[in-house]
């Protein structure tokens, strides 16, 4: 009974014994990645059999996790995975041939923070064609 509540961990690893456990101290860092990309990512269930498919469904997966991790840092961990994934869904925009884009989005704390972090704006009137080259332009440097 004095054990209650303990538990023990067995590892084949060799090494110190406070490095071990610094090690599994990570590993809820490797499970909450897992979580999101099977509720958040909707990752699983895969109807997929041929191999090349589901290495590419996992890839697009990875590839996703690895952009949020990314933003999330970028956005200083001030919000939950919920909230970043929901804004960026809800970031909708109508075209206007000729015109440019109208955003169709209700503005929130996280799209502020996108847009000063990343020093753009797509929450004005109308977000010209040739604001949204410039926006492009930027990514790709």
């Amino acid at each position: 009974m004095m054990y209650d509540g303990f538990y023990a961990v067995c590892s084949n690893l060799e090494g110190d014994t406070s490095e071990i456990i610094a090690i599994n101290k990570k590993r809820w860092k490797i499970e909450e990645c897992f979580r999101i990309m099977k509720t958040e990512f909707k990752a699983r269930p895969v109807f997929l059999s041929r191999d090349d498919r589901i290495r590419a469904h996992f890839l697009t997966c990875y590839l996703a996790l690895l952009i949020y991790r990314l933003l999330e840092k970028r956005l200083n961990k001030e919000f939950t995975c919920c909230e970043i994934i929901a804004a960026l869904k809800s970031m909708r925009f109508i075209k206007i041939e000729g015109e440019g884009y109208i955003p169709a989005y209700s503005k929130s704390a996280v799209i502020d923070a996108l847009h000063e972090k990343f020093d753009f704006r797509t929450d004005y009137q109308i977000v010209s064609n040739r604001q949204i080259k410039k926006i492009i332009k930027k990514t790709k440097t």
